[in-house]
């Protein structure tokens, strides 16, 4: 196989031959792996950057190209579609979603689709609640695709009487299977997935992610509940055995992500890995990750599809990853899983209307990628000052895992509610070896009584574990403060993207009319006293306090180091190869602490010549290791930091690896940057 390779490399360079990199996350699989190596161990210390793109935009910048015929096409940090030429950087064209409509298009898109019959080549991306299909060639939208060129997301999807189709925004890209185009996204209505004809953008199938009645797992839930729970969805990817037929789906916790006293059950297909048959949207088994979640334990990765060897039989399998770091790996046509898997008990409830479910699966291997516990032994050991104040703070607030039981006592979440492993997936080669990059920072957790007149609550159940209870928000996770709102917005403004969303905000325009207005009358101090006072209908009588990292008093996490790592897995054995930490502040470094890893989001790279290519890291930085050993052997200052996951690729004859850079994770500076290396 090695051989191969090597004369394909040879060949391409010869020949001037393209090497397209033509599926988010480089197959459908999402196996995020090369078959070159024309850069290889020997001179990956040569790269250097060939071009560097600007797209114009500033944001988190997550996209993962696509290259087809020596064309990169991405989606920029505000949802602008760009074609650019592979090998120069120079813009070929570019589709703004404003000139179609002017609803607002949102953030934090991680990718495209590009699907072509002949001279038929079409690009799939989504802006605000729509999806578009563009001509590959020009930018412009298809006009015989749905109506005039898009498909609004939440059509065909039964609100059972809420007013209009439920919201549904695509923050990670679908895939293709035959003649459909097959997604998810993120939506506060009840989660289904889609499938589309690509031709003409009328629906062919539907699965409800939330049953209804007759379909399997609708007893999981209290009687009638798809009519009103919401949430369950896929916005983290999907996985397909293209030559089986068989989708692999991996969902969210459902709504609202913190209160599950109104969704009494394990709740299916919550936090679970589904696999449907593609031809028709039927379910042919399932596993659920996380019972009745409570602490937006989402799965947070597509799958990986990937082959290994086991007592001398040869298994295509599946690997999923969570965000507690745990890595779930089944038969992936059997569904039987290679290791076993136990139910564990967790820590119960605290509120006596919010029950927790009794135990969560845990299995036999491979082991975690992270500490499953926040410790005396892992108080900071950074500083004196530290060490003290982490010592204090795990006195006061202690810690119990990855599953806290609900409680008005504040405690040490860990791992914390950003992982573990992160939407960035992981990589895979063909032996079988699984390469992932994992957070190890510690957050708070905390629910509190509600309170107040119905728009307050509102926020409190909605809006303030992001932009928090007092409204202050949180500028390192990105969540801007709203105490002011009523001075740097107008009403018509607030009311938009409350109804439509934006970013990485969800839209809410699926909430009851009177609970809407109630709560943009709290954000611009515009309640009057009618609207005080406890009432039917002001949600739950807990409400979480927010998301709050765990920071020591100089702004690291208040734990030990590693805070972030890379990491490699034989999953024939199902034992750890290798864990390296990923990332690094310089400034510790000069006081003599040994690489801390940082915080990290965007996923590897492996390719056939044993090198991993990642980004992600919060110090502005992409690396090449050695998929052997995790050896450093290349790195390069980015303009922003790389939280997206690189792309490799050849175009006539000369292999590139490209990456998005525009940081504005984890506190850092935001940009808008494409920033291509090759070899001299």
């Amino acid at each position: 196989m090695r051989r191969f390779f090597l004369l394909s490399s040879f060949a391409a360079l010869l020949w001037g031959q393209n090497v397209d990199w033509s599926v988010y996350l480089g197959d459908k699989g999402t196996t995020h792996y090369s078959p070159l190596d024309q850069i290889n161990k020997q001179n990956v210390s040569q790269l250097r950057q060939v071009w560097r793109h600007e797209t114009g935009d500033i944001g988190e910048f997550q996209s993962n190209g696509l290259i087809v015929d020596g064309v990169l096409y991405t989606a920029s940090p505000n949802r602008k579609v760009l074609a650019l030429r592979a090998a120069t950087g120079e813009r070929l064209w570019t589709f703004d979603p404003l000139s179609e409509r002017a609803d607002n298009p949102g953030k934090r898109q991680r990718g495209v689709v590009y699907w072509a019959s002949g001279n038929d080549k079409r690009i799939f991306t989504g802006a605000g609640t729509y999806l578009y299909a563009l001509d590959a060639t020009t930018g412009k939208p298809v006009r015989s695709f749905g109506k005039n060129g898009s498909v609004h997301m939440g059509e065909g999807v039964d609100t059972y009487g809420n007013p209009g189709p439920p919201s549904v925004i695509i923050n990670t890209p679908g895939v293709i299977y035959k003649d459909m185009y097959i997604v998810g996204g993120s939506t506060r209505g009840p989660g289904t997935i889609r499938a589309y004809d690509v031709r003409t953008g009328s629906m062919k199938w539907i699965f409800h992610v939330i049953p209804r009645p007759g379909e399997y797992g609708y007893h999981s839930w209290p009687p009638e509940a798809y009519k009103t729970a919401g949430g369950a969805s896929n916005w983290s990817g999907l996985a397909l055995d293209e030559p089986r037929g068989i989708l692999y789906v991996p969902t969210e916790t459902a709504e609202p992500d913190f209160w599950g006293g109104d969704r009494a059950g394990a709740n299916l297909f919550a936090n679970c890995l589904i696999a449907l048959d593609a031809n028709t949207g039927k379910r042919l088994w399932h596993h659920q990750l996380v019972h009745h979640d409570l602490l937006d334990k989402d799965l947070p990765t597509p799958p990986v599809l990937l082959t290994v060897k086991r007592n001398g039989l040869t298994i295509d399998a599946l690997a999923q990853g969570t965000k507690n770091g745990l890595l779930f790996v089944f038969d992936r046509v059997t569904g039987e899983p290679l290791w076993p898997i136990h139910e564990v008990p967790v820590p119960q409830s605290q509120l006596a209307e919010e029950p927790a479910w009794p135990t969560q699966p845990v299995p036999l291997k491979p082991p975690p990628l992270t500490r499953q516990n926040y410790t005396a032994e892992d108080v900071s050991n950074i500083s004196p000052e530290a060490k003290r104040m982490t010592e204090v703070r795990y006195k006061q607030s202690g810690s119990s895992g990855p599953f806290p039981g609900p409680s008005l006592k504040e405690t040490i979440i860990f791992p914390g509610f950003d992982g573990g492993m992160e939407w960035g997936g992981a990589a895979a080669d063909k032996e079988g070896v699984y390469y992932a990059n994992v957070n190890e920072i510690p957050w708070l957790y905390q629910m509190v009584p509600a309170r107040g007149s119905l728009g307050e609550r509102m926020y409190q159940t909605n809006c303030a574990y992001c932009h928090g209870l007092d409204r202050k928000g949180d500028a390192k996770g990105g969540f801007p403060g709203l105490t002011d709102l009523a001075k740097r917005s107008s009403r018509e403004a607030v009311t938009k993207i409350v109804e439509q969303g934006g970013g990485r905000m969800p839209a809410f325009g699926q909430m009851r009319a009177d609970q809407r207005k109630a709560v943009i009358d709290y954000l611009m101090g515009e309640e009057t006293p009618s609207a005080t006072g406890r009432r039917a209908g002001q949600g739950p009588p807990y409400v979480f306090a927010g998301f709050r990292r765990y920071f020591d008093a100089e702004g690291y996490p208040a734990i030990r180091p590693p805070w972030g790592t890379l990491n490699a897995v034989d999953l024939n054995t199902g034992e750890i190869k290798w864990k390296v930490p990923l990332g690094e502040y310089p400034e510790l470094t000069a006081r003599g602490i040994p690489p801390t890893g940082t915080e990290n989001y965007g996923g590897p790279v492996v390719t056939a010549s044993g090198l991993i290519f990642i980004g992600a890291s919060a110090d502005e930085t992409i690396r090449a290791f050695d998929k052997d050993t995790g050896r450093v052997l290349w790195k390069a200052k980015l303009p922003f930091s790389g939280n997206a996951t690189p792309s490799v690729y050849m175009v006539n004859g000369k292999q590139f690896v490209v990456i998005s850079a525009g940081g504005g994770k984890s506190g850092r500076p935001a940009g808008g940057s494409i920033v291509a290396f090759a070899l001299p």
